[in-house]
């Protein structure tokens, strides 16, 4: 077929620019151009029409580029090809999986590249023009930033110049993409069930939390960008429990603050949507943060009674209100306490650990040891003064009342199992699993250009992140909490990297079983092949890395709040390593959630 058209307009070639990591060697550089050429090719012209014009292609290895360039031409190349302004995104060489995941009308390649380490795209924004050359565009953050490996510069620009126009970006027409800084969190201490904070509320405890973050960064008075938490556990009358506690945080009033809820990663998850608003340029600065209270539980009327009281209010005269009144029976008047077992099945996630823990065949031994290690991390961690300037003293708790130090492995081999008790075979126990919890955890992020503003150093950044599901009701059910095992690999392929090109680890224990099984499926060939769709494990992790101040088995588990533990304390983490070891580091977060979900992401600092 004759792809050319006399009728329609010749669209211009556009120059392809692709940032990889800094240690992207030249010779490396070189042989992905190759790659990529080939592939572009074949792509474009299995989706559109490109009327015999053949596109030019730059590869560029960057060190410090903006990523408003990387951005731009990426984009604008797409928009050439596809000869509509509606796509706003780029198309990634780095995954595996359907590349129309990164935008609804991204075309499928008619053949894929084989993902290496180097070839990762992120979509970004767009615009076109202007007066900054190849190489050297102005940063984000303000200021110069360009190519430092000076022979590959001018290989870049020799190749720009053999193939008109040189294309130039002008800022006033590129909205960038910022970084996402982490300065820092604070929580109160978090008490075990029915101790401390039995009388305290949700909003109590989450205007706590907050007041830690305005006193600890000096932001009475000021109007952030957005407050964004949440809660598992609410009252109906707690419509908007942030809005509620930033009211009463020292914020400015006009600060937008609202709810959101994703199970035991919801704070995790505020933190990325306040992040990814930041990156975005909506807003500069945010807090996330979440709450819980397994004290305070909401308890409310029967469903039978709940229904009367509604046809009641219902009915339009006395003789239809006393036919309904007739209807009342004592049993009615039981209250309705909500639980946490899972609606689909029935079970609770203790019990859905105890199928996943047999599946895998995760002993009771290797779990108390890994609940014996979370508390023994977090009691050093206090000991060394890394809470310091983490959490605030309240309520007359100046530390979490869950750590124990004293506990052993003979301690925790003698409690009984806790779900699993009548087969014989449980090995859930009350040692190993986390305990019902109060408490509020807040980080503050921003963008850098904020940070610099008011004298702030990023503790870490806040690189990417990705969710997952999984069936785990079906016919060929997963683990309830199977899904960062899934939304791991595709946040390293995104990102070019391998399981064990980390730092340190944080993987939120809901039990010591739950980490065990996510850890063996890296490691399971077969499952990484059938399940995840690799050619290869992930493989194991260094153990030393893992929860190295201490997890949530011994620190405890407020719901919806121990996202923004891990997240602050994983970004402290890093600030030390740095000042330590005179190098940044990297950290994998990993929070798996009620509903069979899991939410992880990437810290570097």
């Amino acid at each position: 077929m004759n792809m050319r058209s006399t009728s329609a307009p010749t669209p211009q070639a556009v120059p392809i620019v692709f940032v990889v990591e800094d240690d992207v060697s030249v010779r490396e550089s070189l042989e992905l151009l190759s790659r990529c050429a080939s592939w572009q090719t074949e792509t474009f012209a299995s989706a559109r029409a490109i009327w015999g014009v053949g596109p030019v292609l730059v590869f560029a290895t960057v060190f410090g580029l903006s990523m408003d360039y990387e951005v731009f031409l990426l984009t604008r190349v797409k928009k050439a090809f596809d000869g509509t302004r509606r796509n706003d995104y780029a198309v990634s060489l780095s995954t595996t999986t359907d590349d129309r995941r990164i935008g609804d009308r991204s075309p499928t390649p008619s053949r894929k590249v084989a993902p290496t380490p180097m070839e990762t795209l992120i979509p970004r924004a767009q615009g076109l023009g202007g007066d900054t050359r190849i190489g050297e565009t102005e940063s984000a953050e303000g200021g110069q930033s360009g190519l430092r490996n000076r022979d590959l510069q001018k290989w870049v620009l020799a190749s720009a110049a053999l193939r008109k126009p040189r294309v130039q970006v002008r800022r006033d027409q590129v909205k960038g993409v910022h970084r996402v800084a982490i300065l820092g969190g604070m929580r109160i201490p978090f008490a075990r069930q029915n101790t401390n904070y039995a009388d305290a509320s949700n909003i109590d405890m989450l205007a706590a939390a907050l007041r830690g973050v305005v006193d600890r960064f000096g932001l009475q008075g000021q109007a952030l960008g957005e407050v964004v938490a949440g809660a598992v556990l609410k009252h109906a009358r707690d419509t908007n429990i942030s809005r509620e506690a930033a009211l009463s945080s020292g914020l400015a009033a006009q600060t937008p603050a609202y709810d959101v809820q994703q199970a035991c990663a919801t704070s995790l998850e505020t933190a990325i949507i306040v992040g990814n608003k930041i990156a975005l340029g909506q807003i500069e600065v945010g807090i996330a943060g979440g709450v819980d209270s397994a004290s305070d539980v909401p308890a409310a009327l029967s469903e039978a009674l709940r229904h009367l009281i509604l046809r009641f209010n219902r009915s339009r005269s006395p003789v239809e209100r006393l036919r309904v009144l007739t209807g009342l029976r004592p049993s009615m008047f039981i209250p309705s306490v909500p639980n946490v077992n899972e609606a689909r099945t029935g079970l609770s996630m203790g019990a859905h650990c105890e199928l996943m823990v047999k599946q895998w065949s995760i002993s009771r031994s290797a779990q108390d040891e890994l609940a014996l290690a979370s508390h023994r991390n977090g009691v050093r961690a206090y000991e060394r003064g890394f809470y310091r300037d983490l959490v605030a003293p309240w309520r007359g708790l100046e530390r979490d009342n869950n750590l124990r130090t004293d506990t052993s492995m003979k301690k925790l081999a003698s409690l009984r199992p806790a779900f699993d008790t009548t087969s014989g075979r449980g090995t859930l126990t009350a040692g190993n699993s986390t305990p019902f919890t109060d408490g509020a955890a807040a980080v503050l992020l921003a963008s850098g250009t904020w940070a610099s503003a008011h004298g702030q150093v990023p503790q870490a950044w806040l690189v990417d992140a990705e969710t997952a599901a999984v069936d785990f009701f079906g016919p060929d059910p997963e683990g309830l909490l199977m899904a960062p095992v899934y939304a791991v690999p595709r946040l390293l392929a995104r990102n070019g990297l391998t399981l064990q090109d980390f730092d340190f680890y944080e993987i939120h224990e809901a039990f010591a079983g739950q980490v065990l099984c996510n850890l063996a499926a890296w490691e399971s060939a077969d499952y990484c092949r059938s399940r995840l769709g690799l050619d290869a494990p992930l493989g194991s992790i260094d153990r030393d890395r893992l929860n190295v101040n201490g997890g949530s088995v011994g620190l405890g588990h407020p719901f919806a709040a121990t996202g923004a533990r891990i997240l602050a304390g994983a970004a402290k983490q890093l600030a030390e390593h740095r000042a330590q070891a005179g190098r940044a580091g990297r950290t994998l977060l990993s929070m798996c959630a009620a509903g069979g979900l899991g939410v992880v992401a990437i810290l570097e600092g």
